[in-house]
This record gives C-alpha cells, structure tokens and sequence, in this order.
C-alpha cells in the first residue's frame, strides 16, 4: 500500500508540471498563430479568444498523452538515479510490480481523453468551423477596415478607405478596383457614407461624393474616364447560412460509427487510436525508463520523446490508410496499436529478465 501510495503521488506531482508546462508552450503558440490568421482576415478578431479556447480543447488530449508518458518516464529515471529502484529490486520488487499502481493512476486520464475525443473534440472542431464559415461568409462591407486592403467575398473586388475617417458609416479617400473577366473598372473618391434601406428598397446602398471612375474594356481594350459629384452603388448583402456537410472531424463519433465512407473510418481511427495509445505510451514509458546515480536523464528523455513523436506519426499514417482504402479500420488499430503493445510487453519482459538474471558479488 505504502509502495502504491508513494509512486502514485510522485506520477501526480510530475504529471502536473508537465501539463502545465506543455499547456503554456501550446497555448502560445496557438495564441501567436490565432492572431496571425486575424492579422490575414481569415478570421475574426473578435472571436480570437473562442478560437483559442475551442483549439485548445480540441489539442487537450493529445498534451494529456503526452504529459502522462513524460511523467512516468521522468519518475521512474529519477527513482533509477536516486538509487530507489535499486532498493526495490534489491527487496523483490520487481519492474511489473510497478505496472498497477501506474496503470491505476493513469486510468482516469485515459477515461478523460476517451471523453475529450469522442465528445467535446466534434464539438470544438463544429464550433470552429461555424466561426470561420460565418466570418467568411459576411457582407463586403464587413470586410472593409480602415488603413486596409480588403478583398470582396467572391474576390472581384479590392477595397481601401482611409484610417482618418469620422464613424464607421462614412469613409474617406476611398478606393475601388473591380476586375470581372471581360472589363476592369477602378473607383475613387474623397469620401462616401452607406445610406440605410427605406421602405421601397431593401438593399443599403454605398454614396460615393467627389470621385472619378476608369473603366478598361480588356477585349477591345478602350479605356473609359469619368468624373462624378455623387454616385450610388446597391450592395446586396449575403445571408449567412449555416454548413450543410460538416468534415468528418466535426461529425459525432456515432455517426463516424455508422458511416462506411473511407475518410469518415479514418477520423473515428484517429480518435479511437489516440485512446489506445495513452495505454499504450504508460507501458512504453515503463520499459524506456532507465539510468543510475552517474548518469543523465537527458538522454532518456530525449528518447522518449522521439518514441512518442514516431508513435503519433504512425496513428496519422493509420488514419491516411483507413481514408485511402488500404487498410480496414480494425485492421489499422490492430496492426498500429497491437504491435506497439506487443512492442511494449516484449520491452518490459527483457527489463525484467535482465534483473532477474542479475546476482550479487559473493566472497570466495
């Protein structure tokens, strides 16, 4: 009970650093990467921090894995390298005997990465794709910001108002560029307002004052020039609609289980593989811990980390065979996951049956 006790508050303590550190490395770098798609306009930055709460759910399960594997390596090298295993083998302990208590407290970690990818993975994927569908699918006007190039919807149209404008309604030194397939017209002008639809017109209209306006017929190539005191232009505004056909990582994990589609299978193969492989990576993580007294831990470490990132890449090539119809999906998750298992047992066999074989020095 004591031996239990102690080695699972240890992983506790470990696991918790771990997390931390990983949570705060990922999430800068989502932050950073987040405002850099608002800084393009592929997102909104209004919706920056429900972006970076939404990516952050969708990537928690991945950073669990990877916290409880570096937690029961890092543990177990630091008990070789304080000479504490040494005293448990020495006591009959053997390296299986600590196969329960890591698996005890790994359990619920596992059970909450299983939550995470079958339920709130969809969920934040769904929520993503919403946001950005909403962001993309706004009106022109939307679009435009001072001191900035914008481009339309269906990409026709370029747009620049000046930052020194007095409301967001009107605009200063405002300019146009409108390229369709047979013409190309650019409009400029000192300012312009957006007048609000009356009772007989539905549709806003966009008043340009003092402006001129170039038209370039790019098949007869004649070019037309022409000056203005005030010219109105009807905007049509876009209704939002909502995804029809959501990608399979933002479709439930019922009906990735119901559908036959190929890449469909191979996002539910993802999501069970990451489940399967937190098993998996507490195993790993007892046959790759090593050291002594004299020696480092940076190495150990170093290896496990590379086991895991060659781990990871063989569950996104699972997923690529299941969507490309190579493989079936309890084929993939048999022949991935059974033989990094197989892999694992036959590690912790050859650590066992090396101390086993291993005897004191007697006297002659």
């Amino acid at each position: 009970m004591l031996f239990d006790s102690t080695l699972r508050k240890e992983l506790s303590r470990s696991f918790g650093g771990t997390l931390i550190v990983i949570l705060t490395i990922v999430l800068t770098m989502m932050l950073i990467r987040t405002l850099g798609q608002a800084a393009l306009g592929r997102v909104s930055p209004q919706d920056v921090v429900l972006l970076l709460g939404y990516t952050s759910l969708g990537h928690l399960p991945t950073m669990l894995c990877l916290s409880l594997f570096v937690a029961v390596v890092s543990t177990l090298t630091r008990m070789y390298g304080d000479s504490e295993m040494t005293i448990w083998f020495a006591s009959g302990v053997s390296l299986t005997r600590f196969v329960r208590p890591v698996v005890r407290f790994g359990t619920p970690i596992v059970f909450f990465v299983a939550a995470l990818l079958l339920f709130v993975w969809p969920w934040s994927n769904r929520n993503i794709s919403e946001l950005r569908g909403r962001y993309e699918q706004r009106s022109d006007l939307s679009r435009v910001a001072p001191g900035q190039f914008q481009t339309s919807s269906n990409g026709q149209r370029v747009f620049f108002i000046d930052k020194q404008s007095p409301d967001a309604g009107t605009g200063r030194n405002i300019f146009i560029l409108d390229q369709r397939v047979d013409r190309e017209s650019v409009t400029s002008a000192q300012t312009g307002r957006i007048d609000l639809p009356d009772a007989d017109d539905t549709h806003r209209r966009l008043v340009l004052d003092n402006g001129a306006r170039t038209d370039l017929d790019l098949k007869g190539e004649t070019r037309t020039i022409s000056r203005f005191d005030q010219y109105s232009i009807r905007i049509s505004e876009k209704a939002l609609t909502r995804i029809d056909e959501p990608p399979p990582k933002a479709r439930s994990s019922f009906d990735l289980l119901l559908s036959s589609d190929p890449k469909v299978r191979a996002e539910l193969a993802w999501r069970v593989g990451m489940v399967l492989g937190g098993i998996n990576l507490m195993l790993l993580g007892l046959g790759l811990a090593q050291g002594g007294p004299r020696s480092g831990s940076g190495w150990t470490l170093l290896l496990a980390l590379l086991s895991f990132v060659v781990y990871f890449n063989l569950i996104s090539l699972s997923q690529a065979w299941v969507a490309s119809a190579r493989l079936s999906l309890g084929t993939a998750l048999a022949s991935v996951h059974g033989g990094v298992f197989v892999l694992c047992a036959a590690l912790l066999w050859w650590r066992v049956r090396g101390k086993a074989s291993w005897r004191p020095l007697r006297p002659a």
